[in-house]
């Protein structure tokens, strides 16, 4: 059975104060019955680390370079990453996709450069609102998540997807309980297809998490746990949210 695994990510948001007030409630209230996670801003890696170190809890960077080294000012490699225990990266978000043009090979090569240093790559899929309303969705997912599959090869089973409906990031809209279903059964059919491991790979949804909608939609049969947003900045929406995982 797929153990359920909620992420936080924090986005550009955070101070000291607020993560170590945040953090400390998130440790002071375990155990979980789930995998937990906080993908933070860079520049708080190294004390979200020391926060969290002797805990059961994860943390995360919110992307990676394609790249192992060079002449790329401002980008940081899976290889710094994963030199301070960065266990997690997400890639592909759709902020990323929309704000900085990233293409699927692109996030496709962004998986493969954290899974060579054995960071797990978060790979979100999701399509806007013009192509649900398009009928498109499933088309959309699948070319994003093919891209992935087809750098990574027999690799791709190490991985994890999000699937996040741009439409429902940031908004208050969620997709309902069956809406969200319906395309992780496409997105783990395919990743059946294609590594064979389908059935054990986990798959979560984003977009307007909430306390009071998690435990409904964790209860689907293909929703593997959240990547949870704005709730996670929330130590007490974070914490209701892993217990409805749990």
């Amino acid at each position: 059975m797929r153990r359920k695994l909620v992420v936080g990510n924090w986005k550009m948001h955070g101070s000291h104060a607020a993560n170590a007030e945040l953090l400390a409630a998130v440790i002071g209230a375990r155990p979980y019955g789930c995998d937990l996670a906080v993908c933070v801003p860079y520049p708080y890696l190294t004390e979200t680390a020391a926060s969290l170190a002797g805990s059961d809890v994860r943390w995360g960077a919110q992307d990676c370079s394609a790249h192992e080294q060079g002449a790329y000012t401002g980008e940081v490699s899976a290889a710094m990453l994963r030199e301070f225990g960065c266990r997690y990266a997400i890639v592909g978000h759709s902020e990323r996709r929309a704000y900085h043009a990233e293409s699927d090979l692109l996030v496709a090569q962004k998986a493969q450069a954290a899974l060579a240093t054995g960071i797990t790559p978060i790979v979100c899929v999701g399509e806007t609102l013009a192509q649900r309303e398009a009928g498109e969705t499933d088309l959309v997912v699948k070319r994003q998540l093919a891209a992935v599959i087809h750098l990574l090869a027999h690799c791709a089973g190490e991985i994890v997807v999000a699937y996040e409906p741009v439409w429902a990031i940031g908004t208050g809209r969620t997709a309902t309980p069956e809406q969200a279903q319906a395309v992780h059964a496409v997105l783990r059919a395919q990743l059946q297809a294609a590594t064979g491991h389908g059935e054990r790979m986990r798959i979560l949804y984003g977009g307007s998490v909430k306390a009071d909608n998690a435990a409904t939609l964790f209860a689907q049969a293909d929703i593997d746990g959240g990547l949870i947003g704005g709730a996670s900045l929330k130590a007490a929406d974070f914490i209701a949210i892993a217990r409805a995982a749990g």
